[in-house]
């Protein structure tokens, strides 16, 4: 009987022991997972910390650009070119366990999308057109239907051609451009033979409606009926978009001499005028249009008024692509400013990650 009762004790020692180990494994996991959570959330709360810092460098770098552009339009307030200090092209400043970089770039040096919305103006109803009818349309041999049509569908028709891209003819280069008027307008009735509205955008394998609004980024492309990433990427360097607004003008100070295209298209000249012309202006640029529309290039073409009318010598509209490092944190934005007429600068739209 002795030795059952010594044999049971063993055993229930033996038991406690063992749950002793069971309960001291259990808090051991328990403790590590919360100390490994705990890092987690340091570390979590430190690359918060550290991205927050790295907003706060590219805010800086935007507050910086208003400057420059203050300071530019204040020297010229009447002309904008590439030789003033906003046009220096990228750049970088160390600061404090980082870096601040950005480039400021002209919006009004490129075709803007948005100009094909149904608020713009037509040829017919630009007030330096205001004279063509019908029957001036007849008399210099254009088709009437031209005269009602928008000066940057007409443009972005032409630069299509212009590209030379692959499989694009006159007839894939009106499609398009009458898939972006669709895409853009509010209303459901298709544009020509070649647009697009929400019937088939909605039968597609992944169905999505037309915006029927302004696009809000050159990417929305990638959306419309016709655009292929061929396309998109070939008329990259010559359009953008100026968000909510449908204005058409092209300073012709700040094209890049690279983009002889887009003034190619814009006057329905030939490349090799297109290419003189722009050779022909001033590291400077021109103070007053006569001096741009007096070249010899220009007095052969026999402008149209409408024509004339998408060109202006100062811009009012810019982008900003900053970027900011601190310590392992990275952080990009591109901001769209506009001139106001008090030589303030406004942001008008914040878009954050590289675009």
């Amino acid at each position: 009987m002795l030795i059952k009762l010594i044999n049971a004790k063993i055993k229930q020692q033996g038991v406690a022991l063992i749950t002793v180990m069971l309960i001291v494994a259990l808090a051991s996991i328990i403790a590590a997972q919360m100390t490994a959570r705990l890092q987690v959330q340091m570390q979590r709360s430190t690359n918060i910390s550290f991205n927050q810092q790295a907003y706060w460098y590219a805010l800086g770098a935007e507050a910086f650009s208003k400057r420059v552009l203050i300071k530019a339009f204040k020297d010229e307030p009447k002309v904008t070119h590439l030789e003033q200090i906003w046009a220096i092209g990228a750049n970088s400043y160390p600061v404090d366990f980082g870096e601040i970089g950005g480039e400021i770039s002209d919006l009004q040096s490129c075709l803007n999308l948005n100009a094909l919305h149904p608020s713009a103006k037509t040829k017919n109803q630009s007030k330096a057109d205001d004279s063509a009818t019908v029957d001036d349309a007849k008399a210099t041999g254009r088709n009437a239907n031209d005269l009602n049509k928008l000066p940057a569908a007409t443009v972005l028709e032409a630069l299509l051609i212009n590209l030379d891209i692959q499989d694009i003819s006159t007839f894939e280069a009106e499609a398009m451009v009458e898939s972006l008027t669709d895409w853009l307008d509010s209303n459901d009735t298709i544009t020509g033979t070649g647009g697009a509205e929400d019937n088939d955008y909605a039968s597609r394998e992944f169905p999505y409606l037309a915006a029927n609004n302004f696009l809000g980024s050159v990417n929305e492309l990638r959306l419309v009926e016709h655009f292929t990433p061929q396309v998109i990427l070939a008329l990259m360097p010559y359009v953008c978009v100026l968000p909510q607004n449908s204005q058409h003008l092209i300073n012709i100070n700040t094209v890049s001499a690279e983009h002889p295209k887009l003034i190619q298209a814009m006057l329905d000249i030939s490349l090799e005028d297109a290419q003189s012309v722009l050779g022909a202006r001033d590291s400077s640029g021109y103070e007053d249009l006569t001096d741009f529309f007096n070249l010899p290039e220009l007095t052969d073409a026999k402008l149209d008024e409408w024509q004339k009318a998408q060109f202006v010598v100062d811009s009012d509209y810019f982008k900003l692509k900053a970027n900011a490092r601190f310590n392992n944190s990275y952080f990009d934005m591109t901001s769209i400013m506009q001139v106001q007429s008090n030589q303030e600068i406004q942001i008008i739209s914040r878009t954050i990650g590289r675009n």
